[in-house]
């Protein structure tokens, strides 16, 4: 493809900005390389593959970029070339190009700082969501001098292109029949190839996760994501009998206190319980914004982040040993909500046609309670309001302007200006939001009304702001001042609390949503999925340390076992004080689906892959096993089951 650019005097321009994207995309592959470079494996092999693979997927990018301008120079009639109209388009074309992509290299940049990852279906989201990723952006970088900084590189770019008179031979040259369709036919042969026969997961050959990463070109990884940001299970993942599957998944969720329905196709069941209770205790849950268990003295944190945290763990039921399904707050949601393993690509919480599924609402609603979802920020932002709505909560955020689908019956409370002391891109500071909880339970209080109040923090989020003087990490420093600041904010959220006259009958339960990081060499980095769950206020005769290795999926039937509560069931989640609960945890990505029991890993990944593997926790590593047939059934049985219930709308 070079050979014939730089042969026809008329593509010199778009020859020079290939060959600019290749070698910027190099540069960038060789910045991760030594950003990374205790994590990466040097072996020359594995280097040179790295470095292949990039450029063949960098080829790919640019045969996608060039399609539409090696297009116009085909059509476009020799009498008009280096005409006045010809020179504006491709000068502006060419500009334009250059300052997106000089651009989107640079995001690459702080997208990899974030999450040690090339673009993915992520960045596909905060491409949706502007007014909170801007206004992070701006928030966490100084945006005006970054802007700058690129217009002046693509300055510069520009003018070395016109000193290689790149310009002047395109505007002066003329193209013949033949070269013109030796220029559209192998950048669209090319472009076809890669849109159609190339998987961005061909990336994926190292077993070194960081080499996998940097092999990716983000451009490519990008719309690779927007394409396949949902996934059928059975397309993509290794499959068994559905029959099989159900009837696996149900011997699994079996127990002496449930009862399976007649119905076909469905884990309904009946869960009765012998102490069957009336007593409505209210609830409050918080969900926190990335706490990782490795922030907890705990958990051998020696950096004194949660004190508060840490002096709960000691005055709670507080589970040890619990994984987070994902690495996305969506995740989370969709996990502690339907109780549900994480379904391939999209969570539940951000796809179409999610309302009116059998949650956790259902249960409490049931039994007469007050369901409200509290949000700091704009609960347009990853479809929340939406989901939350759709289920039956009604919803108190920080509005923008959004408004619910009009098919949505729920209500919304607008968080007021006058309620407001501090706010960043992402919403309101986490004693905001509490404050704001405190006054609509007092209002529960006095309609005689038990509650169910969702609280999702935002504090712990780059920027990493809050309000200054509260902890002694300057705002804006950092995670650890972010930290520090939430688990000072849930302080004074129970000291407010313990002087409310519902207090007493109140339950808190604070889990985190997912870890502050979920990057690793392995496929999947166990340890970045560990988070704390406290059930606190529950009576101090229970307090106990849970060590099974248990799920987010497992917390509200849990809880609902410690209410004595009888109820109707579509949960993949136990009780995990149940005598005959099985230590297990299910967690993954978007496209890897894993199922952990103690030390033994299996991972499912697309193109119907999978591995076993034996994870050695003092290490952190995962160590390739032979494979064990029915551990490979069993974790196929739990997301074949669960993606299958829900697209044949059997949760509902």
């Amino acid at each position: 493809m070079f050979k014939i650019f730089r042969n026809t005097g008329r593509f010199t321009l778009l020859a020079n900005f290939v060959l600019w994207f290749l070698t910027v995309s190099l540069l960038l592959r060789f910045t991760f390389f030594i950003w990374e470079n205790s994590e990466v494996s040097w072996n020359i092999v594995n280097l040179l593959r790295t470095l292949i693979t990039g450029l063949f997927f960098d080829i790919g990018a640019a045969a996608f970029i060039c399609l539409l301008p090696a297009l116009y120079f085909v059509l476009i009639p020799n009498r008009w070339v280096g005409s006045f109209v010809d020179k504006v388009i491709i000068w502006v074309f060419t500009a334009l190009n250059v300052f997106i992509f000089t651009f989107s290299f640079f995001a690459e940049i702080t997208f990899w700082e974030e999450f040690s990852r090339r673009f993915n279906f992520i960045a596909v989201d905060y491409l949706i969501y502007t007014h909170e990723v801007v206004a992070n952006i701006n928030e966490s970088y100084p945006l005006p001098f970054l802007i700058s900084g690129i217009v002046l590189i693509t300055a510069l770019i520009l003018l070395i292109f016109y000193k290689r008179k790149a310009f002047n031979l395109t505007f002066k040259s003329t193209a013949t029949t033949k070269q013109r369709i030796a220029i559209i036919s192998t950048v669209t042969a090319t472009a076809l190839l890669f849109g159609f026969f190339i998987n961005n997961a061909s990336a994926e050959w190292s077993v070194n996760r960081y080499n996998s990463e940097i092999s990716k070109n983000g451009v490519y990884s990008f719309f690779a994501a927007f394409r396949n940001n949902q996934m059928k299970y059975n397309d993509f993942y290794t499959s068994i009998d559905q029959k099989k599957a159900l009837q696996i998944v149900e011997n699994k969720l079996k127990s002496s206190n449930s009862v399976f329905t007649d119905k076909s196709n469905s884990i309904h069941r009946t869960i009765t319980d012998t102490l069957d209770s009336s007593v409505k205790k209210n609830l409050v849950f918080i969900m926190v914004e990335s706490l990782s268990g490795s922030f907890m003295k705990e958990f051998g944190n020696d950096e004194n982040l949660t004190p508060f945290l840490d002096s709960l763990a000691q005055q709670s039921i507080f589970f040890e040993n619990l994984y987070a399904t994902g690495t996305r707050t969506v995740r989370g949601m969709e996990a502690v909500t339907l109780c549900i393993p994480p379904t391939p690509g999209r969570s539940i919480v951000k796809r179409p046609e999610n309302s009116n599924l059998y949650t956790i609402r259902n249960v409490f609603g049931d039994k007469g309670y007050d369901c409200n979802f509290f949000y700091g920020g704009d609960g347009y932002f990853d479809n929340m309001n939406a989901y939350f709505g759709g289920n039956g909560f009604s919803i108190y955020d920080r509005g923008r302007g959004s408004v619910l689908s009009d098919k949505i019956q729920t209500v919304r409370h607008n968080i007021t200006d006058e309620e407001v002391t501090f706010e960043n891109a992402w919403g309101i500071c986490d004693e905001d939001i509490f404050n704001k909880m405190l006054s609509v339970a007092d209002e529960q209080y006095k309609n005689n009304k038990p509650f169910f109040n969702y609280i999702m923090t935002t504090s712990n989020h780059r920027p990493y702001s809050y309000p200054e003087g509260k902890v002694d990490i300057p705002s804006g420093t950092g995670r650890a001042g972010a930290v520090k600041y939430t688990d000072y904010a849930l302080r004074e959220l129970f000291k407010k609390a313990s002087t409310k006259p519902w207090f007493k009958n109140t339950v808190f339960v604070i889990v985190a949503d997912h870890c502050a990081s979920s990057a690793g060499k392995d496929a999947i980095d166990v340890a970045n999925y560990h988070i704390p769950a406290f059930i606190v206020n529950f009576d101090g005769q229970t307090n106990r340390k849970i060590e099974q290795q248990c799920s987010q999926i497992d917390l509200f039937p849990t809880l609902f076992s410690l209410f004595h509560w009888s109820y109707e069931s579509d949960f993949f989640g136990k009780d995990v004080l149940c005598n005959d609960f099985e230590e297990r945890s299910l967690l993954g990505t978007y496209r890897k689906l894993v199922l952990m029991k103690q030390d033994k890993v299996m991972i499912l990944s697309d193109q119907k892959g999978q591995d076993f593997y034996q994870w050695q926790k003092d290490k952190n590593e995962l160590t390739l096993k032979s494979m064990d047939k029915s551990f490979l059934d069993e974790t196929i049985s739990w997301y074949e089951t669960a993606d299958y219930l829900y697209n044949n709308k059997l949760l509902q």
